[in-house]
């Protein structure tokens, strides 16, 4: 068997009011080669680009630890083969890093073992291992998703929306802030208004995005129940929001858990993105900012 070939999309989750619910593909990707080897070389790995300090080449690696997942609910042994994984999504950033390299492992174990799985099956088995499918859903099948669970934890429905190509600004701050961090801010409780607040926006979200309406994204992309706690977190954030909106963005939001800021608008994006970095630099922060697109296309294997 030659290599396999394993590309996944960053996304960006929740989307405002989407909470945990709602995310999207974006055209930065992570890329993972698989090539069969002798079970006397066992597991090798190598890892460039972002992250290659900080992840381990060993049965730690995320990708290693969707691969055995995989393996064992098909009660397979672990197929022996080099990894090779070259990462362009910034670690800990809020675009789903972790996702691509499940996905990735998933997706990667299942072509070497024959692809006896479909993508309905990789992923349930994504979401158990990330608990939330937000960000798992939208790099997997590409476009927007909206991925509703039921009490046990298992993903309803994959309802998804092929995205019009649309430009967004997004700054990712010099700052550490850990998904457990970012999820443990978080009330245990909300009241019926801020409830109400964001059950309204969820679809005018989905609907506004869809039709590049810009005007009534800047509406719908509000939200009560997790952003005004994370913001709290990260210095200079609540004013690059307020940076962003006055260089003319129509929308800004959290990415995932953060720290990452995502603002949309129809044009003036290097501007935008700009007036983001200004803000978290009268912070104390530098940061990073790039111009994406929607992807469409999802996880792809050759």
């Amino acid at each position: 068997m030659s290599t396999i070939t394993v590309s996944v999309p960053a996304t960006t989750a929740n989307l405002g009011p989407g909470f945990d619910c709602l995310g999207m593909a974006l055209n930065l990707r992570n890329e993972f080669k698989f090539t069969p080897q002798s079970e006397s070389e066992g597991l090798t790995i190598e890892v460039h680009g972002e992250g290659v300090d900080s992840i381990p080449a060993d049965a730690n690696n995320l990708i290693v630890q969707a691969m055995q997942f995989l393996c064992d609910y098909l009660e397979k042994p672990f197929p022996a083969c080099h990894i090779e994984q070259i990462n362009h999504v910034p670690a800990a950033s809020g675009l789903g890093s972790s996702s691509t390299a499940t996905v990735a492992g998933l997706l990667g174990a299942n072509a070497l073992l024959g692809n006896p799985v479909g993508n309905d099956c990789i992923l349930k088995l994504a979401n158990r291992m990330e608990g939330h499918p937000d960000n798992i859903a939208p790099a997997i099948f590409g476009g927007m998703v909206l991925a509703p669970m039921g009490d046990d934890g298992e993903v309803l429905t994959v309802e998804r929306i092929a995205m019009p190509i649309m430009k967004m600004a997004l700054v990712l701050p010099d700052f550490e802030l850990l998904t457990s961090e970012a999820r443990a801010a978080l009330p245990t409780t909300i009241n019926r208004s801020d409830a109400i607040f964001n059950m309204a926006r969820v679809p005018l979200v989905l609907r506004a995005l869809e039709n590049l309406n810009y005007k009534l994204l800047s509406i719908a992309m509000q939200d009560r129940i997790h952003q005004p706690y994370r913001m709290a977190l990260v210095p200079g954030m609540s004013d690059a929001f307020d940076a962003a909106l006055g260089a003319g963005a129509a929308a800004v939001a959290i990415s995932g858990a953060g720290p990452s800021t995502i603002a949309f608008a129809p044009d003036n994006h290097a501007a935008i993105g700009q007036a983001m970095l200004d803000a978290y630099a009268q912070a104390g922060l530098t940061g990073r900012l790039w111009i994406l697109e929607t992807d469409n296309l999802g996880s792809t294997v050759s």
